[in-house]
């Protein structure tokens, strides 16, 4: 076999990474549009209507206080849901099995996935990002770490995504995850409101809760503020990228020695 050096390896990766984009651009009516409507209801709702009844929260006005959270919510549900869906349809379909037993290394087929699901993250948090504007005046203390944020999280939880899909048998398999497990992490990661309203037994239980660091390093790169501190909170973020891409080439690394 011959050796599949460094130019193959950067066309492995461009392929599937640019076949991953025009999959979600080409519906972008289901993957980018429905989470800017959610957005726009969420502002709507919580941030005018009960945020105006509400007041400050932690200095700052309830609709900023809500913005980060809210571009945390869009980055992860997406990034998470377009690894997942696509990575599972070709397993459904039997084709992905020509990329596992090629000679691609498995980080190459792991990561080109994954910045498919990187991507549309990105672009929809920016989404997000611009109607915020038309809401409220949104300051922004740390644009380098905003940015930093949003990739780290949407590389977990487009790993996530991928490790769901590869556990994944039928189709309804891939929305266990996002119902049971994200959905409920996220509305008690302090989205809406600050931990330091909690009781202390709350308030240490929140810290259990790996979105609490996302949303909070995510509230300090916009804001200047948060309630763990920001280096607990990106540390925290590095070793959940780390470990949880090192178990998903495993996993896939046990695939293709299966199908050897």
């Amino acid at each position: 076999m011959n050796q599949f050096g460094a130019k193959q390896q950067w066309t492995a990766f461009l392929t599937i990474v640019v076949k991953e984009i025009r999959r979600f651009l080409r519906i972008w009516q289901q993957t980018l549009l429905p989470p800017v409507i959610t957005m726009v209801l969420y502002f709507l709702i919580f941030g005018k209507l009960i945020g105006g009844r509400i007041g400050d929260m932690e200095g700052f006005s309830y609709i900023e206080f809500i913005v980060p959270g809210l571009i945390m919510m869009s980055v992860i549900t997406n990034s998470y849901s377009n690894v997942a869906s696509s990575f599972f349809s070709l397993k459904f379909q039997k084709s992905i099995e020509e990329v596992i037993v090629s000679p691609t290394p498995n980080w190459i087929v792991a990561v080109s996935f994954m910045m498919g699901g990187i991507l549309r993250a990105l672009l929809t948090g920016f989404l997000v990002l611009l109607v915020s504007l038309l809401f409220t005046d949104l300051q922004v203390e740390h644009a380098l770490l905003i940015f930093l944020v949003m990739f780290m999280v949407a590389w977990l939880f487009s790993c996530a995504g991928l490790i769901n899909a590869v556990f994944a048998q039928r189709f309804d398999d891939i929305s266990i995850i996002p119902t049971f497990v994200l959905t409920p992490l996220t509305y008690l990661g302090g989205v809406f409101y600050s931990i330091n309203l909690l009781p202390d037994f709350w308030q240490n239980l929140s810290l259990v809760n790996p979105v609490l660091y996302m949303v909070n390093a995510m509230r300090y790169g916009m804001l200047g503020h948060s309630d763990v501190p920001i280096e607990v909170a990106m540390g925290m973020l590095l070793v959940f990228d780390v470990v949880i891409f090192v178990f998903a080439l495993w996993l896939l690394r046990i695939g293709k020695h299966r199908q050897s």
